[in-house]
């Protein structure tokens, strides 16, 4: 007679805990084979495993070693680069060295190379020049050989911009706009100033302007630029644009409110190059019972050129391998597979993300899950489920997250390289760490590894390890 799938269930479930009985003397006595329902603490192997993976990642932080190990021999990573070429192969002998089955699968990348020259400073009556602290953006054109010298006018919103008319022309726009601090979320914050940075050159550029000097995206006040990407409208001029240090910029306001008439020199040599062959990474621990259903674990392998990328992201490159390592240390063999893609070009536009969801090996293969690591290596605090039928089913597992510091399973997944797979059904997961103190790192020289705490860095790759592990086991 066939066995019932409560039966098979029950027997995974127990083989899992006979394993890690064996490794680790826990002695697990499971309680049946049903499910937990919405209102009962999940069964008590889940928990004992749970445990065991937050016990073997705290005893061994191996999330801050991939992450040093990155950080030190691949610190700058723009995609088409010689380092992010350097970087992906350290990646993928490490997915060798977890017993992973690895490989590449081709893309195209944009290809900007910084230069060497960023300088900018204040022209004044009466007044020796004075220089600021500044970075190019992402994609920017460069300045002519000699420069760009101008006029500088002072933009709060696109509504001042439009108002300012005629002033624009052959102006150098100051936009200081800064991030709400008053906004809880971070990120809706950041999301809200951003189009300054992205779409701020074009704007201005519709008005003749000759340069944009944007406020970087930070809630401090520090005298560290932070860059990212700039995006240019195909149907307009492209012209320079630099992110300028929160403290130069609040100077910069004081003294063009006192001196209305300032000039601003801006000299860029940045560039940008024919687009680049690269690839998503990929390795996984193939699913013994169904092998093209496939639970995926996300990051994005490049990382501005400022600093060394170690939250952004670094810190979820290594959660990603941490998590499948902790996994096989505990002797673990997931019925579906648990894959890792490592992508590059996300802060370019996060196109690889795109190109991975729509490749031909695709077609044949099922992806359940897709959970993604990109705000940082801090406290881990939630987990962010893309749709209602996804909270439903998932949402039952957060007693198992709480112990390693998930406070809740909540709406809204998804992330920018995973995001493309939501279209074949995917669900999408967000982790959601502690994101105070993120933006006083991104995209600056502020993001390095001593910004980063090992056993917050390491909780998060075992919340990922125990949401894969269940996932996996389970499905949706």
């Amino acid at each position: 007679m066939r066995a019932s799938k409560p039966a098979i269930r029950g027997a995974r479930i127990a083989a899992f805990a006979a394993v890690l009985s064996i490794l680790t003397g826990a002695g697990f006595s499971g309680r049946g084979s049903s499910l937990p329902g919405k209102n009962e603490e999940p069964e008590r192997p889940y928990a004992e495993i749970a445990e065991s993976l937050r016990v073997e990642g705290l005893k061994s932080e191996g999330a801050f070693a991939f992450l040093e190990r990155l950080t030190r021999l691949a610190p700058a990573r723009l995609t088409g680069s010689p380092e992010f070429a350097s970087a992906q192969e350290l990646m993928r002998r490490e997915m060798e060295g977890l017993g992973l089955k690895s490989w590449r699968e081709p893309v195209r990348v944009e290809h900007w190379v910084r230069g060497k020259i960023q300088q900018a400073e204040i022209i004044g009556a009466g007044a020796a020049p004075q220089a600021l602290r500044i970075a190019a953006l992402g994609l920017s054109v460069p300045t002519p050989e000699a420069g760009i010298t101008a006029p500088l006018i002072e933009i709060r919103s696109f509504e001042d911009l439009s108002a300012a008319g005629s002033r624009v022309r052959g102006a150098i726009v100051f936009y200081n706009h800064p991030m709400n601090p008053s906004s809880q979320d971070t990120f809706a914050s950041y999301g809200e100033a951003a189009p300054y940075r992205t779409r701020g050159a074009s704007e201005a550029a519709k008005l003749g302007a000759a340069a944009v000097l944007v406020r970087s995206l930070t809630l401090r006040r520090d005298g560290f630029p932070h860059t990212g990407m700039v995006d240019y409208d195909p149907d307009v001029p492209r012209i320079p644009a630099a992110a300028v240090a929160t403290l130069d910029a609040e100077a910069l306001s004081r003294r063009l409110r006192a001196e209305p008439g300032l000039r601003l020199r801006l000299h860029l040599d940045c560039r940008n190059l024919e687009p680049a062959d690269s690839s998503n990474l990929v390795g996984q621990i193939e699913g013994t019972e169904k092998p093209g259903e496939i639970v995926l674990l996300g990051a994005h392998l490049d990382a501005w050129d400022l600093g060394t990328g170690a939250h952004d992201d670094g810190a979820g490159c290594a959660q990603c391998l941490e998590a499948v390592r902790l996994i096989r240390a505990l002797g673990l063999k997931p019925k579906r597979t648990i894959r890792i893609v490592l992508y590059p070009n996300e802060e370019f536009g996060a196109s690889a993300g795109r190109d991975y969801a729509r490749a031909p090996r695709r077609s044949s293969e099922r992806h359940v899950a897709a959970i993604e690591s990109d705000r940082g290596g801090f406290l881990p605090l939630e987990f962010g489920l893309g749709s209602a039928e996804t909270f439903e089913r998932l949402k039952k597992w957060e007693p198992l997250l709480r112990p390693a510091g998930i406070r809740r399973v909540g709406p809204g997944g998804g992330g920018g390289d995973i995001g493309p797979l939501g279209g074949q059904g995917t669900a999408l997961l967000a982790f959601i760490p502690d994101a105070q103190r993120y933006f006083d790192h991104h995209h600056s020289a502020n993001d390095v590894l001593s910004a980063v705490h090992p056993r917050e860095l390491e909780l998060g790759a075992v919340v990922m390890a125990v949401m894969a592990v269940v996932i996996a086991e389970e499905g949706i």
